[in-house]
C-alpha cells in the first residue's frame, strides 16, 4: 500500500519525493491529462493526494482539470481515501468558488465582479473605481492578472494582442486593494494544523509570486528577507512569529471544506483591512524557507500523509 500523488507537473515532485523518502513512505506518481483509468476496477488500496493546478493548461495539459475530477469521483465512490478530495478540487479551479465560501465564512475579501465571456467586461468594469484588477477565474501562476488606472486602459487591452481569454471563459474584475506594506502573507496548513507563514514582496514580485524552486526562486533566504554578501533579498521570508487570530479561522475553514492541505494568501491594507483573497489547495514549498523555518512544511506534510496511510493499513 502506497501514497499515490495525483499531479501533472513532475518538476514539482522532487522535493515531495525526497521528504516521502526521508520518512519512509511509499509514493508513486500518477499523471494525469492523457491517463487511462478502468471504472470497472477498484482502484489500488493506499491514500490519493490530489495536486492537480488550476494552471495545468499552460503546460500542454489541456484535460487534466476534467480527467481529474473523474479519477476523483471514482476514487470517493470506491471510499479511498483522497486527501484534497473533489469538493477542494473545485476550490482550486475556480476563484469564484473560492471567494463565495470565505465570504460565506465571514472573510473579508475583494468586491468581485465575474464576468463571463469578454462583451460584458467594459461596462462591468466601470461599476469599479479605477485603479482594478483584472484576473482568471481558473488561475495559478498569476495568470491574466493585471492592474487597469483606468477604463480606458482596460478598454485598450481588451481590443490589443496582449489580450489573454481565461481558459473558462470567466474574467474576475476586482477592486484594487492599497496595500499598507508591499508585500502579501501565505498561511500554510496541514493536517488541521499551522506550519508558517511567509511573506512575499510585491514591490518586485508584483503579482508572479510563486514560491516553488521549479519557479527559479533562487539564492539564501535570510529570517530578515535580507542575503549575505550585499545580494539582492528574496521575494520571500518567514514571518517569524506570526499570530493572529485569523489562523484559527483558516483551520477551521479548511476542516468545514475538506482541505487537508493548503496555503490561504491575504493582504493588509492601508486602512485596516485583512483581505483574503486566494485558496492555494496545491501549494509548493521553498527550499529556502524550508531551511529557515522552526517547523518546516514538508516534514509535516510527509509525516501527516504517512499517519493516514499507517491507518488505511489498519483498516486493510
Amino acid at each position: 500500500m502506497k501514497l499515490h500523488v495525483i499531479h501533472e507537473n513532475p518538476e514539482w515532485y522532487a522535493p515531495l519525493a525526497a521528504a516521502f523518502d526521508r520518512a519512509g513512505l511509499p509514493h508513486e506518481q500518477w499523471l494525469l491529462g492523457e491517463a487511462v483509468f478502468d471504472l470497472s476496477e477498484p482502484p489500488p488500496p493506499g491514500v490519493y493526494w490530489s495536486r492537480m493546478s488550476a494552471s495545468s493548461h499552460t503546460r500542454g495539459h489541456p484535460f487534466a482539470k476534467d480527467q481529474t475530477r473523474g479519477v476523483l469521483a471514482w476514487l470517493e465512490a470506491s471510499g479511498r481515501r483522497v486527501v484534497n478530495g473533489r469538493r477542494v478540487l473545485d476550490l482550486e479551479m475556480s476563484k469564484v468558488e473560492q471567494l463565495a465560501a470565505l465570504q460565506a465564512a465571514g472573510f473579508d475579501v475583494p468586491r468581485t465582479l465575474a464576468v463571463a465571456g469578454s462583451g460584458e467586461l467594459p461596462a462591468a468594469a466601470r461599476k469599479l473605481g479605477a485603479p482594478f484588477i483584472a484576473k482568471h477565474n481558473q488561475g495559478g501562476k498569476g495568470l491574466g492578472v493585471r492592474k487597469f488606472d483606468s477604463h480606458a486602459d482596460f478598454d485598450a487591452y481588451l481590443r490589443g494582442r496582449e489580450y489573454e481569454p481565461p481558459v473558462d471563459g470567466i474574467t474576475l474584475l476586482q477592486e484594487y486593494l492599497v496595500a499598507e506594506l508591499p508585500r502579501i502573507t501565505r498561511v500554510e496548513i496541514v493536517g488541521g494544523e499551522f506550519i508558517y507563514a511567509i511573506s512575499a514582496d510585491t514591490a518586485r514580485g508584483g503579482f508572479q509570486l510563486c514560491p516553488a524552486d521549479a519557479c527559479a526562486i533562487t539564492g539564501a533566504v535570510q529570517p530578515d528577507n535580507t542575503r549575505q554578501n550585499g545580494a539582492e533579498p528574496s521575494l520571500f521570508a518567514l514571518r517569524e512569529g506570526f499570530s493572529d487570530p485569523v489562523i484559527d479561522r483558516y483551520i477551521e475553514f479548511a476542516a468545514r471544506h475538506g482541505i487537508d492541505i493548503a496555503g490561504f494568501e491575504f493582504i493588509e491594507t492601508a486602512d485596516g483591512r485583512l483581505v483574503t483573497y486566494d485558496i492555494n489547495t496545491t501549494t509548493n514549498y521553498n527550499a529556502e524557507i524550508e531551511a529557515v523555518a522552526p517547523r518546516p512544511a514538508l516534514p509535516a506534510v510527509a509525516a501527516y500523509l504517512a499517519g493516514l496511510l499507517q491507518l488505511q493499513n489498519l483498516r486493510h
